[in-house]
């Protein structure tokens, strides 16, 4: 089992390496994340072992029980849901929260930071298909966020993130890339917009192509969930 880890990787980094080369300018940066939902710490520290250094966790409990057994030379990343309650578990060990979509998570993570002596980056999450199903802002109110958290002192905004629709995502990945060129060209206050964090282990391919730079890749590294 745990040799299939490197050779996943390795047909990855294939497939990237061609789209980039296909879509994307020779200067661009990209990074493979690798999401460890359900996934024992023992096979993500292979992943390590293999060059992975960004990992993303979906679940602060799940994250809590695993988070000291990883090996140190990956980040984290919080990539899931995050209720307000729970920002005070992962403020200090994550690096990045790619999961706001309010003003009330977005003043607790400026809160704690504060308290911690820390400035948190984080993504606007943006429910770019408007499902009730997913978290996330749509679409027409993402300025309106960005613009109240322009104030906020202990945290940073590095760009956005989305999960598109399943079956559509070349159509939504084109209208984020969009979105998000837009408003880096708006130049709000506190918001540097470097990271489009899009793409997933079933359409990376198309993240790619429409400009991402973080894609979050799960099952395609690790197998299948139990």
């Amino acid at each position: 089992m745990d040799a299939d880890i490197s050779e996943n990787l390795k047909r990855i980094r294939y497939d990237i390496g061609e789209a980039m080369a296909k879509y994307r300018n020779p200067d661009d940066s990209l990074r493979i994340m690798a999401v460890t939902k359900t996934v024992p710490y023992q096979r993500v520290n292979l992943a390590i072992d293999d060059g992975i250094t960004l990992l993303g966790e979906n679940r602060v409990q799940e994250y809590l029980e695993k988070k000291d057994f990883y090996k140190k030379d990956a980040e984290v990343h919080f990539i899931g849901h995050l209720q307000s309650n729970k920002v005070k578990y992962i403020i200090d060990s994550v690096s990045l929260i790619h999961s706001v979509d309010s003003l009330k998570l977005a003043s607790e993570i400026d809160r704690l930071a504060a308290k911690n002596g820390i400035c948190r980056n984080i993504l606007i999450e943006v429910n770019i298909g408007g499902e009730e199903s997913k978290s996330g802002v749509p679409e027409n109110e993402v300025r309106e966020l960005i613009s109240g958290i322009s104030d906020m002192k202990n945290i940073r905004i590095k760009g956005l993130m989305t999960i598109p629709p399943a079956g559509q995502s070349e159509k939504y990945f084109e209208r984020m890339q969009r979105l998000f060129c837009d408003i880096r060209s708006e130049k709000y206050e506190n918001a540097d917009m470097e990271i489009l964090s899009m793409g997933m282990s079933s359409d990376y391919v198309s993240a790619v192509k429409y400009g991402s730079n973080i894609v979050r890749i799960g099952s395609a590294i690790f197998g299948s969930r139990k």
